[in-house]
Protein backbone atom coordinates (compact mmCIF):
# COMPACT_ATOMS: atom_id res chain seq x y z
CA UNK A 1 0.00 0.00 0.00
CA UNK A 2 1.05 3.52 -1.02
CA UNK A 3 1.14 6.70 1.32
CA UNK A 4 0.72 9.92 0.72
CA UNK A 5 2.64 11.93 3.76
CA UNK A 6 1.23 15.92 3.49
CA UNK A 7 2.38 18.46 6.26
CA UNK A 8 0.61 22.16 6.11
CA UNK A 9 3.08 25.01 6.81
CA UNK A 10 1.05 28.04 7.07
CA UNK A 11 0.59 31.17 8.60
CA UNK A 12 -1.23 34.37 8.00
CA UNK A 13 -0.64 38.12 7.53
CA UNK A 14 1.46 39.30 10.72
CA UNK A 15 2.90 43.03 9.38
CA UNK A 16 0.42 46.10 9.28
CA UNK A 17 -0.46 46.97 5.66
CA UNK A 18 1.36 48.73 3.06
CA UNK A 19 4.66 48.10 6.13
CA UNK A 20 7.01 45.44 7.56
CA UNK A 21 6.24 46.20 11.18
CA UNK A 22 5.24 42.59 12.03
CA UNK A 23 3.24 42.67 15.25
CA UNK A 24 3.61 38.64 15.86
CA UNK A 25 6.64 36.81 15.44
CA UNK A 26 5.25 33.22 14.72
CA UNK A 27 6.64 33.02 10.91
CA UNK A 28 10.68 33.90 11.98
CA UNK A 29 10.11 31.53 15.09
CA UNK A 30 8.47 28.37 13.12
CA UNK A 31 11.14 28.80 10.13
CA UNK A 32 14.16 28.28 11.83
CA UNK A 33 12.93 25.82 14.70
CA UNK A 34 10.31 23.59 12.73
CA UNK A 35 10.14 24.04 8.56
CA UNK A 36 13.82 24.01 8.61
CA UNK A 37 13.74 20.86 11.28
CA UNK A 38 10.86 19.40 8.72
CA UNK A 39 13.04 19.65 5.68
CA UNK A 40 16.09 18.38 7.71
CA UNK A 41 14.71 15.29 8.78
CA UNK A 42 12.93 14.35 5.50
CA UNK A 43 16.38 14.73 3.38
CA UNK A 44 18.26 12.50 6.50
CA UNK A 45 15.27 9.81 6.05
CA UNK A 46 15.27 10.09 2.06
CA UNK A 47 11.59 9.77 2.69
CA UNK A 48 9.02 11.37 0.18
CA UNK A 49 6.80 14.03 1.55
CA UNK A 50 4.36 17.00 0.04
CA UNK A 51 4.78 19.83 1.68
CA UNK A 52 2.21 22.59 1.07
CA UNK A 53 2.78 26.25 1.33
CA UNK A 54 0.94 28.89 1.69
CA UNK A 55 1.76 31.57 -0.35
CA UNK A 56 0.87 34.40 3.15
CA UNK A 57 3.37 32.81 4.44
CA UNK A 58 6.33 32.17 1.51
CA UNK A 59 5.93 36.37 1.06
CA UNK A 60 6.65 37.04 5.14
CA UNK A 61 9.86 34.51 4.48
CA UNK A 62 11.23 36.69 1.91
CA UNK A 63 10.84 39.47 3.92
CA UNK A 64 12.16 37.76 6.76
CA UNK A 65 15.90 36.75 4.75
CA UNK A 66 15.88 39.56 3.21
CA UNK A 67 15.96 41.28 6.53
CA UNK A 68 12.82 43.81 6.00
CA UNK A 69 10.60 42.36 8.67
CA UNK A 70 10.89 43.76 11.64
CA UNK A 71 9.15 42.35 14.53
CA UNK A 72 9.07 43.61 18.87
CA UNK A 73 10.71 39.80 19.60
CA UNK A 74 13.55 39.64 17.26
CA UNK A 75 14.36 43.58 17.76
CA UNK A 76 14.24 42.53 21.71
CA UNK A 77 16.19 39.63 21.42
CA UNK A 78 18.65 41.53 19.15
CA UNK A 79 19.59 44.33 21.21
CA UNK A 80 22.36 44.43 24.43
CA UNK A 81 20.18 42.82 27.68
CA UNK A 82 21.04 45.49 29.81
CA UNK A 83 19.46 47.64 27.59
CA UNK A 84 16.33 45.96 27.65
CA UNK A 85 12.94 47.86 28.93
CA UNK A 86 10.43 46.01 31.00
CA UNK A 87 7.88 46.48 28.33
CA UNK A 88 10.27 44.36 25.93
CA UNK A 89 10.90 42.03 29.37
CA UNK A 90 7.23 41.35 29.63
CA UNK A 91 6.55 40.97 26.19
CA UNK A 92 9.07 38.56 25.28
CA UNK A 93 7.76 36.53 28.45
CA UNK A 94 4.22 37.03 26.99
CA UNK A 95 4.94 35.45 23.88
CA UNK A 96 7.25 32.77 25.29
CA UNK A 97 5.53 31.79 28.89
CA UNK A 98 7.17 28.71 29.32
CA UNK A 99 10.56 31.14 30.87
CA UNK A 100 8.14 33.55 32.35
CA UNK A 101 10.15 32.72 35.81
CA UNK A 102 13.81 34.00 34.56
CA UNK A 103 14.60 36.95 36.43
CA UNK A 104 18.31 37.18 34.55
CA UNK A 105 17.25 39.78 31.11
CA UNK A 106 20.52 37.74 29.37
CA UNK A 107 19.71 34.26 30.25
CA UNK A 108 15.81 34.89 29.37
CA UNK A 109 17.46 36.61 25.75
CA UNK A 110 19.26 33.48 25.45
CA UNK A 111 16.91 30.53 26.75
CA UNK A 112 14.17 32.14 24.35
CA UNK A 113 16.75 31.96 21.21
CA UNK A 114 17.70 29.04 21.76
CA UNK A 115 14.44 27.82 22.01
CA UNK A 116 14.00 29.44 18.53
CA UNK A 117 15.71 26.33 16.95
CA UNK A 118 15.43 22.71 16.12
CA UNK A 119 17.45 20.71 19.04
CA UNK A 120 18.94 19.36 16.01
CA UNK A 121 21.18 22.35 15.62
CA UNK A 122 22.47 21.84 19.27
CA UNK A 123 21.34 25.77 20.21
CA UNK A 124 22.24 25.40 23.52
CA UNK A 125 25.97 25.05 22.51
CA UNK A 126 25.99 28.94 20.86
CA UNK A 127 26.37 32.09 21.93
CA UNK A 128 23.78 34.97 21.41
CA UNK A 129 25.46 36.40 18.68
CA UNK A 130 26.18 32.57 16.91
CA UNK A 131 22.49 32.19 17.03
CA UNK A 132 21.29 35.15 15.74
CA UNK A 133 23.57 34.67 12.52
CA UNK A 134 22.27 31.10 12.41
CA UNK A 135 19.01 32.32 12.32
CA UNK A 136 19.56 34.75 9.31
CA UNK A 137 21.59 31.85 7.41
CA UNK A 138 18.60 29.57 8.07
CA UNK A 139 15.95 31.94 6.17
CA UNK A 140 18.25 33.25 3.33
CA UNK A 141 18.40 29.71 2.65
CA UNK A 142 15.21 28.36 3.12
CA UNK A 143 13.30 28.90 -0.10
CA UNK A 144 16.40 27.00 -1.66
CA UNK A 145 16.28 24.21 0.51
CA UNK A 146 12.82 23.74 -0.76
CA UNK A 147 13.78 23.98 -4.25
CA UNK A 148 16.68 21.52 -3.56
CA UNK A 149 14.70 18.78 -1.98
CA UNK A 150 11.75 19.07 -4.67
CA UNK A 151 14.40 18.55 -7.55
CA UNK A 152 15.78 15.40 -6.07
CA UNK A 153 12.60 14.05 -5.31
CA UNK A 154 12.07 14.02 -2.26
CA UNK A 155 9.56 16.75 -1.83
CA UNK A 156 6.43 17.64 -3.59
CA UNK A 157 5.25 21.14 -3.25
CA UNK A 158 1.63 22.24 -3.45
CA UNK A 159 -0.05 25.44 -2.51
CA UNK A 160 -2.97 26.78 -0.32
CA UNK A 161 -5.26 29.65 -2.16
CA UNK A 162 -2.63 33.01 -1.62
CA UNK A 163 -4.06 34.37 1.73
CA UNK A 164 -5.58 31.08 3.07
CA UNK A 165 -9.59 31.77 2.11
CA UNK A 166 -12.63 29.34 2.85
CA UNK A 167 -12.98 29.09 -0.80
CA UNK A 168 -16.51 27.43 -0.28
CA UNK A 169 -17.60 30.58 1.80
CA UNK A 170 -16.50 33.14 -0.76
CA UNK A 171 -18.23 31.46 -3.52
CA UNK A 172 -21.13 31.52 -1.50
CA UNK A 173 -21.62 32.38 2.43
CA UNK A 174 -25.03 31.07 2.55
CA UNK A 175 -23.79 27.67 2.58
CA UNK A 176 -22.91 28.05 6.58
CA UNK A 177 -26.21 29.82 6.99
CA UNK A 178 -27.57 26.53 8.47
CA UNK A 179 -24.93 27.03 11.40
CA UNK A 180 -25.17 30.60 11.66
CA UNK A 181 -28.64 31.91 10.36
CA UNK A 182 -27.81 35.66 11.21
CA UNK A 183 -25.12 35.74 8.97
CA UNK A 184 -25.07 38.11 5.64
CA UNK A 185 -24.95 38.02 2.23
CA UNK A 186 -21.70 37.29 0.68
CA UNK A 187 -21.26 35.51 -3.01
CA UNK A 188 -18.16 36.54 -4.86
CA UNK A 189 -16.85 33.52 -6.80
CA UNK A 190 -14.46 35.66 -8.39
CA UNK A 191 -12.65 36.28 -4.98
CA UNK A 192 -12.19 32.79 -4.72
CA UNK A 193 -10.70 32.30 -8.16
CA UNK A 194 -8.09 35.53 -7.57
CA UNK A 195 -6.65 33.61 -4.55
CA UNK A 196 -6.50 30.34 -6.97
CA UNK A 197 -4.49 32.13 -9.89
CA UNK A 198 -2.60 34.40 -7.46
CA UNK A 199 -1.49 31.36 -5.41
CA UNK A 200 -0.45 29.60 -8.68
CA UNK A 201 1.29 32.68 -9.98
CA UNK A 202 3.26 33.23 -7.09
CA UNK A 203 4.64 30.02 -6.82
CA UNK A 204 5.35 29.88 -10.47
CA UNK A 205 7.58 32.94 -9.63
CA UNK A 206 9.00 31.96 -6.59
CA UNK A 207 10.17 28.27 -7.60
CA UNK A 208 10.24 28.32 -11.23
CA UNK A 209 7.12 26.00 -12.02
CA UNK A 210 3.44 25.81 -11.45
CA UNK A 211 1.87 23.54 -8.58
CA UNK A 212 -0.24 20.65 -9.94
CA UNK A 213 -2.07 20.51 -6.15
CA UNK A 214 -3.67 22.51 -3.81
CA UNK A 215 -4.40 21.86 0.02
CA UNK A 216 -7.37 24.15 0.20
CA UNK A 217 -7.27 26.63 3.21
CA UNK A 218 -8.80 24.56 6.18
CA UNK A 219 -9.46 21.66 3.90
CA UNK A 220 -12.78 23.74 2.89
CA UNK A 221 -14.18 22.29 -0.43
CA UNK A 222 -17.23 22.31 -2.45
CA UNK A 223 -18.55 20.87 -6.19
CA UNK A 224 -18.28 24.94 -6.84
CA UNK A 225 -14.84 24.72 -5.44
CA UNK A 226 -13.32 22.16 -7.73
CA UNK A 227 -14.59 23.77 -10.96
CA UNK A 228 -12.60 27.04 -10.08
CA UNK A 229 -9.26 24.90 -9.07
CA UNK A 230 -9.35 23.03 -12.77
CA UNK A 231 -10.20 26.09 -14.18
CA UNK A 232 -6.97 27.67 -12.58
CA UNK A 233 -5.43 24.71 -14.00
CA UNK A 234 -4.33 22.31 -10.77
CA UNK A 235 -4.70 18.83 -11.28
CA UNK A 236 -5.61 17.61 -8.26
CA UNK A 237 -7.01 18.38 -4.57
CA UNK A 238 -7.17 16.92 -1.31
CA UNK A 239 -9.93 17.17 2.13
CA UNK A 240 -10.79 15.39 4.82
CA UNK A 241 -12.14 11.70 4.74
CA UNK A 242 -15.71 13.46 6.34
CA UNK A 243 -16.55 15.02 3.36
CA UNK A 244 -15.91 11.16 1.18
CA UNK A 245 -18.43 9.63 3.38
CA UNK A 246 -21.26 12.98 3.10
CA UNK A 247 -20.92 12.86 -0.51
CA UNK A 248 -21.31 8.81 -1.09
CA UNK A 249 -23.87 8.45 1.75
CA UNK A 250 -21.66 5.47 2.94
CA UNK A 251 -19.82 4.57 6.45
CA UNK A 252 -16.28 4.70 6.49
CA UNK A 253 -14.80 2.16 4.71
CA UNK A 254 -10.21 2.02 3.57
CA UNK A 255 -11.74 0.30 0.14
CA UNK A 256 -13.49 3.12 -0.39
CA UNK A 257 -11.35 6.17 1.63
CA UNK A 258 -7.75 5.09 -0.24
CA UNK A 259 -7.97 5.81 -3.65
CA UNK A 260 -8.64 9.78 -5.81
CA UNK A 261 -12.10 10.54 -7.12
CA UNK A 262 -12.64 12.96 -10.12
CA UNK A 263 -14.69 15.96 -9.11
CA UNK A 264 -15.35 19.04 -11.17
CA UNK A 265 -12.06 18.50 -13.67
CA UNK A 266 -9.76 17.87 -10.39
CA UNK A 267 -8.57 14.53 -8.51
CA UNK A 268 -9.53 14.29 -5.07
CA UNK A 269 -7.19 12.41 -2.33
CA UNK A 270 -9.25 12.07 0.70
CA UNK A 271 -7.17 12.36 4.06
CA UNK A 272 -7.14 8.90 6.68
CA UNK A 273 -8.85 11.54 9.89
CA UNK A 274 -7.79 8.93 12.38
CA UNK A 275 -4.38 8.20 11.85
CA UNK A 276 -3.75 11.97 10.70
CA UNK A 277 -5.51 13.47 13.81
CA UNK A 278 -3.22 10.65 16.11
CA UNK A 279 -0.05 12.30 14.77
CA UNK A 280 -1.59 16.03 15.18
CA UNK A 281 -2.97 15.96 18.54
CA UNK A 282 -2.41 12.11 20.85
CA UNK A 283 1.30 10.56 20.13
CA UNK A 284 2.82 13.20 21.64
CA UNK A 285 1.65 12.37 24.76
CA UNK A 286 3.51 8.44 23.92
CA UNK A 287 6.64 7.51 24.21
CA UNK A 288 7.32 7.31 20.77
CA UNK A 289 8.29 3.86 20.82
CA UNK A 290 5.08 3.04 21.59
CA UNK A 291 3.38 5.78 19.40
CA UNK A 292 4.97 4.36 16.11
CA UNK A 293 4.07 0.77 17.45
CA UNK A 294 0.30 2.25 17.23
CA UNK A 295 0.55 3.72 14.40
CA UNK A 296 1.66 1.07 11.67
CA UNK A 297 -0.49 -1.43 13.91
CA UNK A 298 -3.86 0.76 12.72
CA UNK A 299 -2.19 1.33 8.98
CA UNK A 300 -1.66 -2.28 8.85
CA UNK A 301 -5.23 -2.99 10.04
CA UNK A 302 -6.61 -0.47 7.76
CA UNK A 303 -4.47 -2.57 5.19
CA UNK A 304 -5.97 -5.36 5.56
CA UNK A 305 -8.20 -6.20 2.30
CA UNK A 306 -7.40 -3.28 -0.05
CA UNK A 307 -5.38 -3.70 -3.00
CA UNK A 308 -2.05 -3.09 -3.53
CA UNK A 309 -2.36 0.21 -5.38
CA UNK A 310 -4.73 1.84 -2.37
CA UNK A 311 -3.00 5.20 -1.28
CA UNK A 312 -3.52 6.56 2.47
CA UNK A 313 -3.08 10.00 2.65
CA UNK A 314 -2.05 11.42 5.75
CA UNK A 315 -2.45 14.92 5.76
CA UNK A 316 -1.78 17.26 9.37
CA UNK A 317 -0.16 20.91 10.39
CA UNK A 318 3.68 20.47 9.55
CA UNK A 319 4.47 23.32 12.36
CA UNK A 320 2.50 23.33 15.20
CA UNK A 321 2.38 19.62 16.79
CA UNK A 322 5.97 19.54 17.26
CA UNK A 323 5.66 21.63 20.38
CA UNK A 324 4.14 18.99 22.50
CA UNK A 325 5.82 16.43 21.49
CA UNK A 326 9.25 15.84 23.65
CA UNK A 327 12.79 16.81 21.85
CA UNK A 328 10.19 18.96 19.04
CA UNK A 329 9.11 15.48 17.55
CA UNK A 330 12.86 14.69 16.17
CA UNK A 331 12.44 11.54 17.78
CA UNK A 332 9.02 10.01 16.80
CA UNK A 333 9.90 11.78 13.20
CA UNK A 334 12.89 9.84 12.66
CA UNK A 335 11.36 6.19 14.05
CA UNK A 336 8.16 6.55 12.11
CA UNK A 337 10.38 7.39 8.61
CA UNK A 338 12.52 4.61 9.63
CA UNK A 339 10.00 2.05 10.63
CA UNK A 340 7.51 2.51 7.38
CA UNK A 341 10.60 2.30 5.04
CA UNK A 342 11.99 -0.97 6.79
CA UNK A 343 8.05 -2.31 6.91
CA UNK A 344 8.13 -3.86 3.06
CA UNK A 345 4.60 -3.47 3.30
CA UNK A 346 4.27 0.62 2.90
CA UNK A 347 5.64 2.91 0.46
CA UNK A 348 5.47 6.55 1.11
CA UNK A 349 4.94 8.33 -2.67
CA UNK A 350 4.53 11.74 -4.41
CA UNK A 351 0.73 12.13 -5.02
CA UNK A 352 2.06 13.33 -8.27
CA UNK A 353 4.19 10.14 -8.92
CA UNK A 354 0.82 8.08 -7.89
CA UNK A 355 -1.43 10.10 -10.21
CA UNK A 356 0.96 9.29 -12.98
CA UNK A 357 0.87 5.95 -12.70
CA UNK A 358 -2.88 5.21 -11.54
CA UNK A 359 -5.10 7.54 -13.67
CA UNK A 360 -8.19 5.14 -13.18
CA UNK A 361 -10.98 7.57 -10.78
CA UNK A 362 -14.44 7.43 -10.08
CA UNK A 363 -16.41 10.28 -10.35
CA UNK A 364 -17.46 12.02 -7.20
CA UNK A 365 -19.90 15.16 -6.61
CA UNK A 366 -18.57 16.46 -3.50
CA UNK A 367 -20.88 17.67 -0.89
CA UNK A 368 -19.28 21.04 1.18
CA UNK A 369 -17.05 20.57 4.39
CA UNK A 370 -13.97 20.96 6.10
CA UNK A 371 -11.39 19.29 7.55
CA UNK A 372 -13.14 19.81 10.97
CA UNK A 373 -16.41 18.69 8.59
CA UNK A 374 -18.67 21.45 9.43
CA UNK A 375 -17.61 25.36 9.08
CA UNK A 376 -18.97 25.76 12.57
CA UNK A 377 -15.23 26.62 13.55
CA UNK A 378 -15.87 30.02 11.58
CA UNK A 379 -19.01 30.80 11.85
CA UNK A 380 -20.75 29.85 15.27
CA UNK A 381 -19.69 32.52 17.15
CA UNK A 382 -21.31 36.15 17.64
CA UNK A 383 -17.88 37.44 16.89
CA UNK A 384 -17.53 35.40 14.29
CA UNK A 385 -20.72 36.75 12.39
CA UNK A 386 -19.61 39.89 13.31
CA UNK A 387 -16.67 39.74 11.38
CA UNK A 388 -18.61 38.35 8.14
CA UNK A 389 -20.59 41.00 8.42
CA UNK A 390 -17.71 43.95 8.84
CA UNK A 391 -16.32 41.88 5.81
CA UNK A 392 -19.47 41.82 3.79
CA UNK A 393 -20.13 45.65 4.10
CA UNK A 394 -16.52 46.36 3.20
CA UNK A 395 -16.47 44.29 -0.04
CA UNK A 396 -20.38 45.72 -1.03
CA UNK A 397 -18.93 49.69 -1.02
CA UNK A 398 -15.48 49.48 -1.67
CA UNK A 399 -15.27 46.13 -4.21
CA UNK A 400 -12.05 44.10 -4.40
CA UNK A 401 -8.35 44.81 -3.68
CA UNK A 402 -5.36 43.32 -2.24
CA UNK A 403 -6.36 44.59 1.58
CA UNK A 404 -9.73 43.01 0.93
CA UNK A 405 -7.90 39.63 -0.08
CA UNK A 406 -6.24 39.58 3.00
CA UNK A 407 -9.10 40.31 5.43
CA UNK A 408 -10.72 37.05 3.56
CA UNK A 409 -8.51 35.04 5.07
CA UNK A 410 -9.81 32.46 7.63
CA UNK A 411 -7.62 33.15 10.37
CA UNK A 412 -9.68 36.03 11.34
CA UNK A 413 -12.27 33.97 11.87
CA UNK A 414 -11.09 30.96 13.38
CA UNK A 415 -10.01 33.62 16.59
CA UNK A 416 -13.00 35.76 16.14
CA UNK A 417 -14.24 35.80 19.73
CA UNK A 418 -11.87 33.11 20.66
CA UNK A 419 -8.47 34.85 21.84
CA UNK A 420 -7.18 37.28 24.13
CA UNK A 421 -4.42 38.66 21.25
CA UNK A 422 -5.26 41.86 20.50
CA UNK A 423 -3.02 41.48 17.80
CA UNK A 424 -5.64 39.66 15.45
CA UNK A 425 -8.45 42.41 15.43
CA UNK A 426 -6.04 44.80 14.57
CA UNK A 427 -4.58 43.50 11.87
CA UNK A 428 -7.96 41.98 10.53
CA UNK A 429 -9.47 45.89 10.93
CA UNK A 430 -6.52 47.33 9.39
CA UNK A 431 -6.48 45.40 5.99
CA UNK A 432 -10.42 45.98 6.12
CA UNK A 433 -10.08 49.91 6.49
CA UNK A 434 -7.44 49.86 3.94
CA UNK A 435 -9.48 48.29 1.75
CA UNK A 436 -12.29 51.05 2.16
CA UNK A 437 -10.35 53.45 1.34
CA UNK A 438 -10.60 51.83 -2.25
CA UNK A 439 -6.11 52.15 -2.61
CA UNK A 440 -5.85 48.58 -3.42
Amino acid sequence: MYLNFVWHFHQPIYHLPDSKEYLLPWVNYHATRNYWQMLRLVEEAEFPCTINLVPSLLEQIVDYAGERACDPVLQALSKPAEKLSPEEIALLKRFFPLFHSEDSPARLQQRILEFHFSPLLQPENRSKEELLQLRSSILKELINYFKKLNRQGLVELTVTPFYHPLLPLLIDLAQARNEAPELPEFKHPGDARWHLEAARQFFQETFGFAPAGLWPSEGAISQAACELMAASGYRYTMTDEYILWKSLDHRPSPALLYRPYESGGVRVFFRDRELSDLIGFEYHRWPAEQAVADFLRKLEKKSEGVPEEALCSIILDGENPWGAYRHNGIDFLRLLFEKIKSSGRFRPILPGEYLSSHARAESLKIINGTWMSSFFKWVGHPEKVRTWKRLAEARASCGFSRYLAVAEGSDWFWWAGETGEKEFDLLFSSYLEKASTREG
